[in-house]
């Protein structure tokens, strides 16, 4: 199992260079993230079409491919999480997805440098693109 978050499943939705790396390491993993995602990737999306970087029907596409990915919703503490983000200077939706790393005690998989610090500060499993 492995706990992926926005960064990561963006990254695959909009083939991004790291695509190839994040679909060997999860290949055969069960993936599990934090209860935010779906509107994290929904507001992502509606963020590239304000942009100018993508049209409707190009998220309409994105929001089918992301609908088929099997990501099961993990649980965590929410005021163990808001505790790291004022502690930490994350926003809470980035310690909720640490929390929920450390709750499963699975590894997480971001390409957020400044999430991925924190965690490994607070303890939590880290799984590196290689």
């Amino acid at each position: 199992m492995v706990v992926v978050d926005t960064s990561v499943v963006l990254a695959v939705l909009l083939n991004e260079p790291t695509r190839g790396a994040i679909l060997k390491h999860t290949r055969g993993r069960r993936l599990l993230a934090a209860g935010s995602l779906e509107w994290e990737v929904g507001n992502a999306l509606v963020a590239l079409v304000r942009r100018r970087l993508a049209t409707g029907p190009d998220i309409w596409r994105v929001w089918r491919s992301f609908c088929q990915i099997p990501i099961a919703t993990g649980k965590c503490d929410i005021a163990t999480a808001l505790r790291l983000s004022v502690a930490s200077g994350l926003c809470a939706y980035d310690a909720v997805v640490i929390e929920t790393a450390r709750a499963a005690g699975a590894p997480l998989l971001t390409l957020n440098v400044r999430q991925r610090r924190v965690a490994v500060a607070r303890g939590a499993d880290i799984m590196e693109l290689t």
